[in-house]
């Protein structure tokens, strides 16, 4: 490819030249891009990705890579379907921002004026709540009540009242607004409510009013009934072995909290409609991009608005959300100053799969000022907590993790499906060849530590909380 442009540059000369030179520049630029998302689907043992780099709106790129069907050896194309997981909920989010425009749903509406006959412990969430992740609700999408036998088990179908109910029966978290934490159960709410004011699913809604209107012809709710051309298939990894992705019931794989198949071409569409007012104003749009605050007056830990994170990179400011469900994750990043946008999606399970990395990888590509700073560890003070966590992390691995060393609500989520689950994903991962402390502080009494736990091939962040009597109140896990 070099040496044909270089031959076509001899022979036009002037003008000719210079246009050579920048297809010369695009030509390293993607052998450079190519490269890094190759050694990432490798790594990362993923199947096929589909990428899409868009600047002021603008296609730049639209490129598949491997395989969107293992049995079928099916290449991965530019307009290859995925699923959406929880960057789904973005189009919840505008759509219920819609119906704030047309005075049909209030922010500071109590969400009891939608489900009048929720529990009193509701009365205080609004729907702001919802959109924000403080409400303050659990999360219905857990191990324990989404296996058999489980209020939500998974390969059951379930009407929208009958899920609402079931949230309903659900104990709060914490009270609304004094913390976030996300919750798939938020956005199923938002969904119902969506239906409750139009009078439409939620999934019409958004083809008439998003969708259609920006021609993303191709974007639209799960459905395995359907016929649906170049659909890619969702992976597990399971002890090294790729396996298909689980059977979801139809009702349960149509929820408002991200269940949407669309391409890299159609985001695009999605993305430039993001820099105008075809949807929404634009103060609305500040508005599900301003950080939520809580009851306190401060911004909540995660920087979530409504529907996307906000961070900054290297003083860029980057809005962003990821997605996974059913063998399929993604991420989306707008770094807005830059009017570049990069969108990775592939077709493995989100314990092995991190498309946040190849995101980053590829937009420090195109601008190297976005890069993330190599975050490096600090002093260990503490050797004998870092020596209980990976002592904590093998315990859990080996299904051995002891139950009175939780506190009691922390015990009371986990024990026994989340543990259950935690455990063989942990166990895959092997033996932690280093644990390093990347943060402590002290919080409402707690001690907080962040750790970056590395693994023969793969590296999470592993965050933990210990009470002043060592009880752990928290356990997260991140990709790195």
């Amino acid at each position: 490819m070099k040496k044909i442009l270089m031959a076509v540059a001899c022979v036009l000369g002037g003008v000719g030249t210079i246009t050579a030179n920048k297809l010369l520049v695009t030509d390293e630029l993607d052998m450079k891009v190519d490269a890094f998302v190759q050694s990432e689907m490798q790594k990362q043992h993923i199947p096929g990705v589909e990428l899409g780099v868009y600047r002021n709106g603008k296609l730049t790129r639209a490129q598949g890579f491997g395989l969107a069907n293992v049995e079928w050896n099916a290449a991965v194309t530019a307009d290859t379907i995925f699923q959406s997981g929880s960057v789904g909920k973005q189009f919840t989010a505008t759509a219920v921002m819609m119906l704030v425009e047309e005075g049909k749903v209030g922010l500071e509406d109590p969400i009891k004026k939608y489900f009048p006959d929720a529990p009193d412990t509701w009365n205080d969430i609004k729907v702001h709540n919802l959109l924000s992740h403080t409400s303050g609700l659990s999360e219905y999408e857990t191990g324990a009540r989404t296996k058999a036998g489980g209020p939500f088990y998974m390969r059951l179908d379930f009407t929208e009242d009958e899920l609402y109910k079931k949230i309903a029966e659900m104990p709060m978290d914490f009270k609304t607004g004094e913390d976030w934490s996300y919750r798939n159960t938020n956005y199923v709410l938002l969904g119902i409510l969506i239906h409750k004011v139009t009078g439409k699913f939620y999934g019409d809604f958004l083809q008439e009013r998003i969708f259609k209107p920006l021609g993303m012809n191709r974007t639209r709710i799960i459905s395995e009934d359907d016929i649906i051309p170049r659909r890619a298939a969702g992976y597990r990894l399971v002890k090294g072995e790729l396996k298909n992705q689980e059977w979801v019931s139809p009702s349960l794989n149509s929820t408002a909290d991200g269940a949407l198949y669309f391409t890299v071409e159609d985001l695009q569409k999605w993305d430039a409609a993001l820099y105008t007012e075809k949807l929404l104003k634009k103060s609305s749009l500040e508005r599900m991009w301003t950080v939520e605050k809580l009851n306190n007056g401060k911004p909540n830990k995660a920087g979530y608005g409504f529907a996307w994170e906000m961070k900054t990179v290297n003083g860029h400011r980057l809005i962003g959300h990821g997605g996974a469900w059913q063998g399929f994750t993604c991420y989306i990043a707008r770094y807005v100053d830059d009017r570049l946008t990069i969108v990775a999606l592939t077709n493995l399970d989100s314990g092995h799969s991190n498309p946040d990395k190849i995101v980053t990888g590829v937009a420090a590509i195109y601008n190297p000022a976005l890069k993330p700073p190599e975050e490096k560890p600090i002093a260990d003070k503490e050797p004998q907590v870092t020596q209980m966590v990976k002592d904590l992390l093998r315990d859990i691995a080996d299904g051995k993790a002891k139950p009175e060393r939780f506190t009691d609500e922390l015990r009371g989520k986990l024990f026994p499906g989340e543990m259950q689950e935690l455990g063989p994903a942990l166990k895959e991962f092997g033996e932690v060849k280093s644990l390093e402390l990347m943060e402590r502080t002290d919080e409402g009494g707690q001690r907080n530590y962040r750790y970056r736990a590395t693994f023969p091939e793969m590296t999470i962040m592993a965050s933990i909380a210990l009470t002043k009597d060592d009880k752990i109140a928290k356990l997260d896990f991140s990709g790195e």
